[in-house]
């Protein structure tokens, strides 16, 4: 059936204008001023709304299994919860075990996927290397629209990589056209730190925050910046929290070098006073890695947002509940780490960014979904409000307000981490593939709407083909 939204005013990462929209098909079909509904067709009054592209949120983890247990929240549950509050689509992560078959782990996170309420895709993690990993990423990549392969330089003894796999795997990436994702933390100095707090007697939340200080960060994003430079890569750093990354992630751009940059709507107004707090479900609630950090962090943050230095938003949207963070009530390090935050990032933005007059509406279009569609090659079929687009829409109020509460929102989880936070600016009416999915108030998500959108990779450059094929020595060895 025919969707037209008619009188509101269309907001894009580029402009404003009054216009209705024609969806059909699942596909944006006409834009234009007093359009014509076609007979039979569902006609949703836009008056005094924002027309905008649906949310992206480059960052979740539904139903991960992760540090002994599995995530509270499920596909279809965290999709239902991310239309609510105007995201239309993730991107979430296949993480194999080491020495475990990237294929195989694909297709048991699509399995898994195939309940999503909305559209969805996938960066797979590099955990190991071997011949068999650099086969599989080319199959992924050329076969199954994966165009972007995570690293994590954290979680020693579990699937971090070292500095050897990350240059064999940026190689790769490179050869194929694809983006290299990093968690910047030096995992060494995290082990040390914890086991040194540990013999103090330090036990509690508050020392997952003392175990990861800024620094380790800031060494693992310049180390992950350094190694693409010296390939020729492009990189994506994910959760930036700290103003040494967002300074690294700067200097390197400035340099001309490609590198992208990731920040949690959390980290932008929540800091790590949180860990204080002497009841340990509570402060265990938010112990995600990154941290949360000093406050003065959330200045470099919204600073690399507002001059371009840092480019997407994201959630790393990772539920447990009470009863799992319990397993880690005498020792930190066995927290499972992880927040939500799906069905709040754009209601967050909106309120501390541009009801503050830190970002322009244009702005906040950009950060919450169209800079993610053009850096993984899903735009303007994503992001976009133009004809032949996918209809993923949000009806946005930039005038009406609610307060956060676990009571009322629709994440799977006990907990939230922005409770009693009162929010001006919320998601009225979301539209997903042309269907009223959220409507005042009222979810109509359907189990399995959701569709796997494929990101084909981008033509490789000649000068990363030149340095990758001109001679047989390992890449980066001076000729």
């Amino acid at each position: 059936m025919s969707l037209l939204i008619r009188g509101g005013e269309i907001v894009t990462a580029d402009r404003r204008y009054r216009a209705d929209v024609l969806c059909d098909a699942g596909l944006i079909q006409a834009i234009g001023p007093d359009l014509e509904a076609p007979t039979g067709a569902e006609v949703v009054d836009a008056g005094g709304l924002l027309v905008m592209p649906g949310g992206i949120d480059p960052h979740t983890h539904m139903e991960l299994p992760f540090m002994g247990t599995v995530a509270s929240e499920d596909f279809f549950s965290g999709t239902s919860a991310g239309l609510a509050g105007g995201t239309t689509m993730i991107i979430d992560f296949v993480i194999p075990a080491p020495g475990a078959s990237l294929l195989d782990s694909f297709h048991t996170w699509r399995g898994w996927a195939e309940k999503a309420a909305a559209d969805y895709s996938f960066h797979v993690a590099v955990t190991h290397w071997s011949d068999k990993v650099h086969e599989e990423m080319g199959v992924l990549a050329r076969e199954h629209g994966v165009n972007s392969f995570k690293h994590f330089m954290a979680y020693k003894g579990a699937i971090m990589v070292d500095d050897d796999i990350l240059l064999r795997s940026f190689s790769r990436a490179l050869e194929l056209g694809a983006i290299p994702t990093v968690h910047a933390e030096n995992g060494e100095a995290v082990a040390f730190m914890q086991k040194a707090l540990l013999a103090q007697g330090i036990t509690g939340p508050e020392g997952h925050a003392l175990s990861r200080p800024p620094t380790v960060e800031g060494e693992a994003a310049q180390r992950a910046i350094a190694i693409a430079g010296l390939l020729g890569a492009p990189v994506y750093i994910v959760h930036v929290s700290t103003a040494e990354a967002t300074a690294a992630i700067a200097r390197a751009r400035l340099e001309g070098q490609r590198v992208y940059g990731e920040v949690l709507a959390q980290q932008l107004v929540i800091d790590e006073s949180v860990y204080e707090n002497k009841d340990f479900a509570t402060a265990a609630a938010y112990v995600m890695s990154p941290p949360f950090r000093p406050k003065h962090h959330q200045k470099a943050l919204w600073a690399g947002l507002v001059s371009g230095q840092l480019q997407t938003t994201a959630t790393d949207h990772c539920a447990f509940c009470a009863p799992q963070k319990a397993a880690g009530r005498d020792n930190f390090t066995l927290i499972p780490n992880g927040t939500a935050g799906i069905e709040d990032r754009m209601s967050v933005l909106w309120h501390h960014g541009v009801r503050t007059g830190r970002l322009t509406p244009e702005e906040f279009v950009a950060v919450t979904s169209t800079n993610t569609a053009k850096i993984f090659n899903i735009h303007p079929r994503k992001g976009a409000v133009e004809v032949g687009a996918d209809a993923d829409l949000v009806l946005w109020d930039p005038d009406r307000s609610r307060t956060i509460s676990a009571k009322t929102h629709h994440q799977k989880i006990d907990f939230n981490v922005y409770e009693g936070m009162e929010l001006t600016g919320l998601a009225a009416t979301t539209i997903s593939q042309g269907r009223v999915v959220w409507h005042k108030g009222e979810l109509r998500t359907e189990r399995g709407a959701g569709r796997y959108i494929d990101r084909p990779c981008f033509p490789p450059t000649l000068e990363a083909l030149g340095l990758l094929n001109a001679t047989a020595k390992p890449v980066g060895v001076a000729r």
